[in-house]
C-alpha cells in the first residue's frame, strides 16, 4: 500500500466527509479487508490523533510515536480480514499500538512512560485569575500523574482518557479483568492521595 500516514495531515478528502459520517469503524474494516484505500484513509483520519497520543505518552518521542502510528496503520490494512469483532474497533486498535509501543520501549532501555492529562479547555467567560487557577491545578494533576507506577498510569490514560471499560482495558493490557479492577482501585486511591498532598481534593467529572 503506497500510502504514508503521519499525525499531520489531511486524511480525506472534504468532498468524501459525508460518506466518512455514515461509516461506522466496522465497515470501515469489512472495506479495508477488500482493498479500499479511501476505507483506510477514512478509519485513519478517525483515529489517528487519539493513537498518536496513546504512542506518544508511552514512547515519550514524537517521531518515533510517527512511526509507530504508521505501522499500526499498515498493520490495520494487512490484518483487516482477521478482525473478528470479539471488541469494538478503537480498543482492537489501542491493543496493536500497545504491542509496538512496548516493543520499541524494550529496544529503547531509557523510555519512560510519560502521562499527560488533556488541558482544561478555556471557558471564555473564565477571567485572568480562573484561567491562572485552572493552569496550576492542570500542572499539579500532571504531576501527581508522573508520580504513579507504570501500570497505574497507564490504566487512568486508558479509563479516563480514551474512556474504555473494564473488559476494553483487560483486552488491550492482556490481563484477567480483575487485575483491571485492582490497578485502577489502587492507581485511584495513589491518584487521590496525591492530589490531596496537592490541596486537591479530586478531579472534576
Amino acid at each position: 500500500m503506497d500510502m504514508a500516514y503521519t499525525h499531520t495531515g489531511s486524511a480525506a478528502a472534504p468532498a468524501k466527509a459525508a460518506a466518512r459520517e455514515t461509516s461506522s469503524d466496522e465497515m470501515l474494516i469489512e472495506r479495508i479487508a477488500q482493498g479500499d484505500q479511501l476505507a483506510m484513509r477514512t478509519l485513519f483520519g478517525r483515529h489517528r490523533v487519539a493513537l498518536y497520543r496513546w504512542l506518544l505518552r508511552l514512547v515519550r518521542d514524537e517521531a518515533l510515536a510517527e512511526d509507530l502510528l504508521s505501522d499500526v496503520f499498515l498493520d490495520v490494512w494487512r490484518q483487516a480480514g482477521r478482525f473478528q469483532a470479539r471488541s469494538s474497533v478503537s480498543t482492537w486498535l489501542l491493543a496493536i499500538a500497545r504491542f509496538k509501543a512496548l516493543s520499541a520501549r524494550r529496544v529503547r532501555k531509557d523510555a519512560e512512560l510519560d502521562e499527560t492529562i488533556e488541558a482544561t479547555v478555556a471557558d471564555p467567560s473564565d477571567n485572568p485569575e480562573i484561567m491562572l487557577q485552572k493552569k496550576n491545578r492542570d500542572a499539579l494533576v500532571r504531576e501527581a500523574l508522573n508520580s504513579l507506577s507504570l501500570d497505574h498510569k497507564e490504566i487512568i490514560d486508558l479509563v479516563y482518557y480514551h474512556e474504555k471499560s473494564v473488559d476494553e482495558c483487560a483486552q488491550i493490557l492482556g490481563v484477567p479483568s480483575g487485575t483491571v479492577k485492582t490497578r485502577m482501585f489502587y492507581a485511584r486511591k495513589a491518584l487521590a492521595e496525591l492530589l490531596k498532598s496537592q490541596g486537591i481534593d479530586g478531579l472534576a467529572a
